[in-house]
């Protein structure tokens, strides 16, 4: 028995799910990937919700927390910090990307670094809609996304972003208004 169903494009897809952040508890304790959130929420940012791929019975296989908060250069902005399984799609399809996996973007020098779970984790620029910017990277043996809109937003990423894994310990996170960009 399965919750999978199957694309004609993409094939197997597990079940997607999305909640508000009171939820983080229920996903953590199912997630076989990490659920990463900042360690110190940036000045003036709440967390907007969760989202998570997977089932009951496999546990979640894919994990995003979604953070508003102001834009370093004036004005709302977003970001979604994704941890997924090789092959899930769930950071792809939230870069606004088609396919499951970001394609070949490790070349070169990476394009900003974050510290997850005291680890420094570098990020390269992956391909995007044209309304956000995407970076990923590997951490715990799985993919590291950072999706940021507007594109300018890019800029948090510059200060010292130190990711946490409520896998292990719960943070107290502000909570804000649910983020349109889980729907």
């Amino acid at each position: 028995m399965s919750s999978d169903w199957t694309c004609a494009e993409h094939g197997k897809v597990q079940p997607c799910y999305v909640g508000p952040a009171e939820v983080l508890p229920k996903v953590t304790a199912s997630a076989r990937v990490p659920v990463w959130s900042p360690q110190l929420l940036i000045n003036g940012w709440t967390v907007g919700g969760v989202g998570w791929c997977g089932d009951e019975r496999s546990g979640a296989t894919a994990a995003v927390v979604a953070c508003s908060g102001p834009s370093p250069l004036g004005g709302p902005a977003d970001l979604l910090l994704v941890s997924e399984e090789p092959g899930i799609g769930l950071g792809a399809a939230l870069a606004g990307i088609p396919g499951p996996d970001p394609g070949a973007v490790f070349d070169g020098a990476p394009d900003a670094k974050v510290l997850a779970a005291g680890h420094p984790t570098p990020l390269w620029r992956a391909p995007s809609a044209d309304d956000r910017v995407a970076f990923v990277g590997e951490a715990h043996g799985v993919w590291l996304w950072a999706v940021l809109w507007p594109p300018a937003a890019e800029l948090v990423l510059l200060e010292h972003v130190e990711l946490h894994d409520l896998r292990h310990d719960q943070l107290s996170l502000a909570s804000g208004a649910p983020s349109p960009r889980l729907r």
